[in-house]
């Protein structure tokens, strides 16, 4: 008795690259409010992370333009390793600034925004628009690990299926 397999075929495989504005729309910080004004105290930006589940928020100005990044890294260096008080402490004087902050351009392949993360060693990156610098949004490590499962899933199950006798559409039991 002949079953189908539930693998897509080759021609419903996407061959096209991801960008990481695909990343972002489909990233845990694309469904929440990530940004923070620095001057907030640094104890909202903690809620914030404890909250959404996220390790980073995207720091604004009072223009409402993002001007840097406030992180846990930031929080434990910066806040709790220096003993100051989370309640009282602005985010402005203790998150990340430009020219020391890593952007990924929206059509930055998945690989270019791996290589900068793994360049300086960081674990989120700001999104911005080619053409003209908007921010667009912001895309974790998390969110890269995800597409590149999903990038190579139907390829490891073709492989898979292929190597035990299943072939490519059907099999026996």
């Amino acid at each position: 008795m002949f079953r189908r397999i539930l693998t897509r075929p080759l021609s419903q495989i996407s061959t096209e690259p991801i960008s990481a504005l695909n990343v972002f729309e489909r990233s845990c910080y694309h469904k929440i409010d990530f940004r923070i004004r620095e001057l907030a105290p640094v104890q909202d930006a903690v809620l914030r992370f404890s909250v959404f589940n996220v390790g980073c928020l995207a720091v604004t100005n009072e223009q409402n333009k993002v001007v840097g990044v406030f992180s846990e890294r930031d929080f434990i260096n910066r806040v709790a390793a220096q003993d100051k008080k989370s309640d009282s402490t602005l985010v402005r004087d203790v998150y990340t600034k430009e020219p020391n902050i890593i952007i990924a351009k929206k059509t930055d392949s998945l690989e270019t925004c791996m290589n900068k993360m793994m360049f300086k060693d960081i674990r989120h990156l700001l999104v911005v628009d080619d053409a003209n610098d908007d921010f667009i949004g912001m895309i974790s490590i998390k969110d890269l690990i995800k597409e590149i499962n999903k990038k190579n899933y139907d390829t490891i199950t073709r492989l898979s299926d292929f190597k035990i006798g299943k072939g490519a559409y059907f099999g026996s039991e």
